[in-house]
């Protein structure tokens, strides 16, 4: 494996981005497959290299990991300009499959994960770009963005979602509401990509992890959905990154 940080200037942020990227050893002109990994609200693009072995895990599937960094947007087009949403779910990957000669563009050659955050973002991708992403895995993710229980003030969430808002409730049903977004795909006939979903039982998330598994059920939306001993922690991201893997490339 090569690992990069690749500096370009952004037309969608309208300012330079780093992103960590990298990519298998490929001499054969054959083409690889890519996995947009995404970070937690308290973490950023080198968490992934740091604090797991992901490295030794894109090597043994000879794939392609592209890491981002969004700050604390929730991978969102935010009310006051910043359009991360774009930038990792149109510029990036465009950006990329132009840099990378090896890399597949096609829809089942690219998936896309994160663990918190980084879970609710890899979902809201997926579920709003159908047409780019063929696999999703979310790990211990922030799945009911409209709850109560944020960690974050109510002046931050108005200055991502809207500064009309007068709580996290107000998203209830609107496009940054997963739940909402599963449910109109699925009345809608689109495609849903290969799922993939973790959660820890001892995770403060596990509940609203557990209701959206049981909306996807009733709506009769094909997935996996596992929990397994664990908390809101590194050492259980580093493990079920590697069953996410799994499921997604040899399943």
């Amino acid at each position: 494996m090569a690992f990069l940080e690749m500096t370009y200037r952004s037309e969608i942020m309208q300012q330079d981005v780093t992103v960590n990227v990298l990519l298998p050893n490929v001499t054969d002109g054959s083409k690889y497959k890519t996995l947009y990994l995404l970070h937690g609200l308290k973490n950023d693009r080198s968490s992934w290299m740091r604090k797991s072995s992901i490295e030794r895990y894109a090597d043994k599937y000879g794939i392609a990991v592209i890491m981002p960094g969004v700050d604390r947007s929730w991978y969102t087009d935010t009310a006051d300009g910043r359009k991360y949403f774009t930038f990792v779910t149109k510029e990036l990957p465009r950006m990329c499959q132009n840099y990378f000669k090896g890399m597949s563009d096609k829809r089942e050659d690219t998936l896309v994960a994160g663990f918190s955050m980084g879970g609710y973002g890899a979902l809201k991708a997926a579920l709003c770009c159908p047409e780019t992403f063929g696999s999703c895995a979310s790990l211990s993710g922030s799945m009911d963005i409209a709850s109560k229980d944020r960690v974050i003030s109510l002046d931050e969430w108005r200055a991502i979602f809207g500064f009309d808002l007068t709580g996290a409730e107000d998203l209830r049903g609107t496009k940054h509401d997963l739940f909402a977004l599963a449910k109109s795909n699925y009345e809608s006939g689109v495609k849903f990509p290969k799922l993939y979903i973790w959660c820890g039982t001892e995770d403060s998330l596990v509940g609203s992890n557990r209701r959206f598994h049981k909306l996807l059920t009733d709506i009769g939306v094909e997935h996996v959905y596992e929990e397994s001993e664990g908390d809101h922690s590194w050492p259980y991201w580093d493990l079920h990154i590697q069953t996410a893997l799994k499921r997604l490339l040899e399943e």
